[in-house]
């Protein structure tokens, strides 16, 4: 612009008019004002999303309809696969332009790039209402909106809602019936159907629970046909879908029969709800009081009464018995945790005293093998029992002593490796064992899935925890040989310390991910377990498989930068730390997931496929426990065994019936014999050999 004002001036010969000079400063005002947001756009990279709406926002300030329509088709031409885009296109269009071709052009653009949306669908069946778009066009569109394939329930409850609302606008209900009416009877069934039959079959729900397609038509019928009695049919449908125990849906029936119906009616209901009522009974019951105080009888209050004080009577015996029943089992966990605990303190008594005896015993036995010169004798069993073993220190310096005495080598100031080894775990054990403090919970984590081979867990993991917070104490977790078992309690001083640790979860330590979760006792809490992810639909998560194992977090960040703002990327890996070739990748909002899993599907990353989805894991079924098990005092059911083909259904029993049966003696001798207790090879005979008339005994024996 400005190299085209100084062609300009040179090619004049006359004096430039003043006028032509204050509109250019005024273009020159209006460049430094759109600068920064071209700017923008040419030093980001597609799609820009960002860039362009911070744009929108400035143009729509500024109210210019033609530079506001001109942004919006610069930003879609790049970013068609985004809803809200569309959406608030649309929106700009209904409100301010509000003209027929366009605003149905850029609707009808929408349904086409986003037609997963529900909401661009409802939108365009109110803009061709609106246009006054004959009504064969609209149920077209219609019936290509049910076949969008939508990716919740809820979504298809929504465009029949839409669809419906428009039929019923189109009612005159001044005439007793009518074409229209009829067409909007048959929607009204025709929707119910579609929810009950595809819907249902693909969801498995219906994704209207409350049943407000029912509820609208039980509105329709009593306020502007005038015909309770279908209301009431379409009321107790509602009611026999599992929401006669819910107060509010009474009192809403309730409610159309108190503005439409008669009072028999109303007591009716009320009285049925005060039976049905399982969360606010107590509400019910005021409501019905309050109707018999003003409407009733004496003999309708004294009814109402004896009804409601029955029903609280058996709903505060049914809350007592429930808390009953929570103490109940609260108490039979407390015992349950207090007989583990008392188990585990019995059998670790029974260890060590056998752990004394046991070393007892093997300091006579040494003694004597000193003394006789008996070593060559000894079993190979026993020796390794000895060499698992490890004396005290007072005992080894014994041993070293009566060594020398008896003329055998003396002990040398080196050590072999399998020694030292031994003296390190006799150190690690000789460590006092801290019990456990279940009161400091809250300040302390859980860490696992450290590397075995960890050498001084608690000098390597400090620097990495007191990022977090001042650390009391890292206790590492040895066992009884004085190795590592990868895992270990980290206890701060404050609780704040501990939340904050918890997000090095997965952290790469040593080549594995390390696991930090709450300190929780699991006597207590069973069932707890920590999965920090979620397991629902996210709509702005992405589940990509089939990656390349060789793949970094790096790598998938740029090709996925590209389609928009990438929060976080979570490459999905094993105990060791190994890819698995999945991964999560989730941008800032819907729009830009959706535009990344049309552009990501099916592409080609280091010669490998990938398919790209939104995230929404299955849920996962709890595998049923079985129910034959032993008895107090009765056999144990075998388990299924299954041929060489698995459990097949042609598979057959080549066994004669008569030939089975189901004894204590079968079931062990199909689950293997029962052993044996250990004798000496002195002991021990053969089994008596059998004729063949014995086994035909064994079989024809009852």
């Amino acid at each position: 612009m400005e190299a085209t004002f100084a062609e300009y001036e040179e090619w004049s010969e006359d004096p430039i008019p003043e006028s032509v000079i204050q509109n250019y400063k005024k273009a020159l005002q209006q460049l430094e004002k759109y600068k920064p947001y071209e700017e923008a756009l040419l030093e980001a990279e597609a799609p820009r999303l960002a860039e362009y709406q911070a744009y929108i926002d400035f143009e729509m300030k500024i109210g210019d309809p033609a530079r506001i329509q001109l942004i919006f088709e610069r930003a879609l031409v790049e970013n068609c696969l985004v809803p809200d885009l569309w959406i608030r296109y649309s929106q700009y269009l209904d409100r301010q332009l509000k003209v027929k071709d366009l605003v149905l052009s850029v609707h009808n653009r929408a349904v086409r790039n986003c037609p997963w949306t529900v909401a661009l669908w409802s939108r365009y069946l109110l803009a061709m209402e609106r246009h006054g778009v004959d009504h064969q066009t609209i149920s077209v569109t219609f019936e290509k909106a049910l076949s969008a394939g939508f990716i919740q329930a809820t979504d298809y409850v929504e465009i029949w809602q839409a669809y419906l609302d428009y039929l019923r606008r189109r009612v005159d209900f001044r005439q007793d019936s009518s074409k229209e009416l009829e067409e909007l009877r048959s929607a009204f069934t025709r929707a119910l159907e579609y929810l009950k039959q595809e819907v249902e079959e693909r969801f498995n729900e219906s994704g209207d629970p409350s049943c407000m397609i029912m509820q609208n038509w039980a509105r329709i019928e009593a306020r502007l046909c005038n015909n309770m009695q279908k209301a009431r049919e379409l009321w107790d449908s509602i009611m026999t879908r599992g929401n006669a125990k819910y107060a509010n849906m009474w009192l809403e029936y309730y409610n159309l029969e108190r503005a439409h119906g008669d009072t028999q009616h109303c007591r009716k209901a009320l009285h049925r709800a005060v039976q049905c009522t399982s969360d606010y009974p107590e509400h019910v019951c005021e409501v019905l009081l309050t109707m018999e105080r003003t409407e009733g009888t004496l003999e309708d209050w004294d009814i109402a009464v004896q009804k409601t004080e029955t029903r609280l009577a058996r709903v505060n015996e049914q809350r007592i018995k429930a808390v009953e029943k929570e103490a109940a089992l609260a108490q039979q966990e407390e015992e349950k945790a207090e007989h583990r605990k008392r188990a585990r303190a019995e059998k670790k008594a029974l260890k060590k005293k056998k752990k004394t005896r046991g070393a007892d015993k093997r300091k006579a036995d040494e003694d004597d093998e000193k003394e006789w010169g008996d070593d060559e004798e000894e079993q190979p069993s026993k020796r390794r029992r000895v060499e698992n073993s490890i004396p005290s220190a007072g005992e080894a310096q014994d041993l070293e002593v009566e060594t020398g005495l008896f003329g055998k080598s003396a002990p040398i100031d080196v050590d072999p490796p399998s020694k030292q080894k031994e003296r390190a775990a006799v150190l690690k054990r000789d460590v006092p064992k801290v019990p456990h403090d279940s009161s400091k919970d809250s300040i302390t984590v859980f860490v696992s899935n450290l590397p075995y081979s960890m050498e001084e867990p608690d000098v390597k993991l400090r620097p990495l925890f007191e990022a977090c917070g001042e650390v009391v104490e890292i206790r590492p977790i040895f066992s009884n040989r004085g190795d590592f078992r990868g895992y270990c309690y980290v206890e701060f001083k404050e609780e704040k310390s501990a939340l904050q640790a918890l997000e090095l979860d997965r952290k790469n330590v040593e080549g594995r991910p390390m696991f930090v979760s709450p300190c929780v006792d699991k006597s207590k809490n069973p069932d707890f377990k920590v999965f920090r992810y979620s397991t629902a639909l996210e709509k702005h998560k992405l589940f990509i498989s089939g990656l390349p194992f060789s793949c970094t977090k790096e790598e998938l960040e740029e090709i996925c930068k590209a389609h928009g703002t990438v929060r976080d990327i979570r490459l999905v890996t094993n105990r060791a730390g190994k890819p698995k070739g999945l991964a999560y990748v989730e941008y800032e909002n819907e729009s830009q997931a959706s535009q990344a899993v049309m552009k990501m599907d099916g592409m080609t990353i280091k010669e490998n496929v990938i398919k790209v989805a939104i995230s929404n894991p299955p849920q996962r079924k709890v595998p049923e426990k079985p129910e034959a098990k032993k008895g107090p005092g009765g056999p144990m059911v075998p388990r299924q065994i299954y041929g060489a083909r698995g459990k097949g259904r042609t598979q057959l029993s080549l066994l004669p019936r008569a030939l089975q049966r189901p004894s204590t003696t079968a079931a062990q001798a199909e689950n293997g014999p029962a052993p044996k207790p250990a004798v000496s090879t002195a002991a021990t005979t053969e089994a008596p050999k059998m004729s063949n008339a014995d086994f035909a005994k064994l079989l024809l024996r009852k």
